[in-house]
């Protein structure tokens, strides 16, 4: 489906002036920047001030759609943008130059790995340095302004280095729409100069720009239906995975409604929690290998065909690779991509596409999913804690699963709460977030800031351990006003 951006009140072609508008304070540079941020659903900007960004952040204060929130570090502001892009959909944030770039790289790496469009824009030095050779503050101390360009080059899909107005225009809305296109993050650097200068190029409001749908190629659609329904329906007991790259490919309710036609059983890698309802009558638990949930790892293990829906097989994922599955009896569907067992593998497919193109081709086959009822035996209810005995693990996620519901979200922090959180079953809209792929410690505590900025209409619950809460316990004051 096409993607339009507001047109935010620019005249029809028919009626609008041929001539170029005169420049004003409200078509510059800094101005440009905050409209075209709240056209594309940011309403919330994380920023720790500097005096190379100084001047971009008075005009993102200026536009009356925007609300810049500031962080106690770099750090904490890009995981916060982290946060706001899951429940937004994108996530923006500023800082300085090289000193602030520097400390916000590991949080753009983290949104990288986990495919979330942020826009991380960084005041610049002054365009009238570039070419001088000359030594500026907040760097280490060579004449070289492209130091931190060629860091964020690794870890972001676009990169735009903005020092000349006349091509400003064009540079920044080719990394936002990039951005939004590849949901990855990019790199903008603003010369500290440029944001207050008017320029004819920015006299109009934004004009609106859309992002071309997605179109499978309609071949190779139809061969991997073919193939794929042929392999599952010579199947006795299939089985459905549901992976993190679903929330990627914006396939969720197509998993859903190929569930709904074929009746296999669901089960999630535990990375993908959240991206498929627990509560579907068909799910039955997360597949992690040797550390599957009770009779879930049996059913997966024991089938003789199972699709994997945007997986990612990494050594977490996999329990070092130990998986006991087999890739002949696999179909592996990637966003763009669908592999059936060893035989075809056929690319430009994508995953929407596919899943809502096979489900009418699936015989309803609920043979795996009986076998699980079989040998299913519900979880025990944790011992009652005894008066002055120290309080355990079970029982305080006993509560948390009681404070659960579609008016809450979950956030879950590297390293026990992963373990713990993946326990928890998750009612219906219930939000789940945590960095599996990446697993920044303390990400969860500046993610949980811009989670809840963006998504305000739930009760945020942060699950962090204290020595990660430690990391970046100086934004940890947004734990608790969440959960106020």
């Amino acid at each position: 489906m096409e993607t339009q951006i507001h047109n935010g009140g620019l005249p029809h072609p028919s009626t609008a002036p041929s001539f170029v508008l005169p420049s004003s304070p409200s078509s510059s540079l800094g101005r440009h920047i905050a409209r075209r941020l709240v056209q594309i659903g940011v309403s919330d900007v994380f920023s720790v001030p500097g005096d190379f960004n100084l001047t971009l952040l008075d005009h993102l204060i200026a536009e009356p759609g925007l609300n810049l929130i500031g962080c106690c570090n770099e750090l904490n502001a890009g995981y916060a943008a982290d946060g706001y892009a899951r429940a937004r959909g994108v996530g923006a944030c500023v800082v300085t130059f090289t000193v602030g770039g520097l400390s916000i790289l590991n949080a753009i790496a983290g949104a990288y790995s986990e495919n979330l469009p942020v826009i991380c824009i960084v005041g610049g030095p002054n365009s009238n340095d570039y070419g001088t050779n000359r030594i500026l503050h907040h760097t280490i101390g060579l004449p070289d302004f492209s130091q931190e360009f060629r860091s964020f080059q690794t870890v972001t899909c676009a990169q735009a280095v903005v020092n000349n107005l006349d091509d400003a225009h064009e540079l920044i809305d080719t990394a936002i729409s990039t951005a939004l296109k590849e949901c990855k993050p990019v790199y903008i650097s603003i010369s500290c100069n440029l944001p207050g200068i008017p320029h004819p190029t920015f006299a109009r409001e934004p004009v609106p720009f859309s992002l071309p749908p997605r179109v499978s190629n309609h071949m190779g659609l139809e061969a991997a239906v073919e193939a794929t329904a042929d392999f599952l329906n010579k199947a006795v007991k299939p089985v459905i995975v549901g992976g993190p790259r679903l929330r990627f490919a914006k396939a969720q309710d197509a998993f859903v409604e190929l569930a709904n036609a074929c009746g296999y059983p669901i089960a999630i890698m535990p990375s993908g929690k959240g991206l498929v309802p627990e509560q579907h009558p068909q799910f039955i638990g997360t597949y992690w290998g040797a550390v599957s949930s009770n009779f879930c790892g049996e059913i997966v293990e024991s089938a003789d065909a199972y699709m994997f829906v945007g997986p990612i097989f990494n050594d977490y994922s996999s329990v070092g690779y130990s998986l006991l599955i087999k890739k002949e009896k696999s179909v592996i569907v990637q966003p763009n991509r669908i592999t059936i067992g060893n035989g075809p593998s056929l690319g430009w497919v994508f995953m929407a596409d596919f899943l809502k193109a096979l489900a009418p081709r699936l015989k309803k086959n609920s043979t795996a999913l009986e076998n699980y009822r079989r040998i299913y035996v519900p979880h025990g209810i944790p011992v009652k804690r005894e008066q002055g005995e120290p309080l355990r693990v079970n029982i305080l996620f006993k509560h948390i699963q009681n404070m659960l519901g579609g008016d809450t979200a979950v956030i879950a922090e590297t390293g026990d709460s992963w373990f713990n959180c993946q326990k928890l079953r998750l009612p219906e809209n219930c939000g789940y977030e945590f960095q599996m792929q990446y697993g920044s410690i303390g990400w969860s505590v500046g993610a949980t800031l811009g989670y809840a900025q963006a998504a305000n209409d739930k009760r945020v619950i942060a699950c962090i351990g204290d020595g990660s809460f430690q990391v970046s316990h100086v934004d940890g004051y947004c734990v608790l006003a969440c959960r106020s």
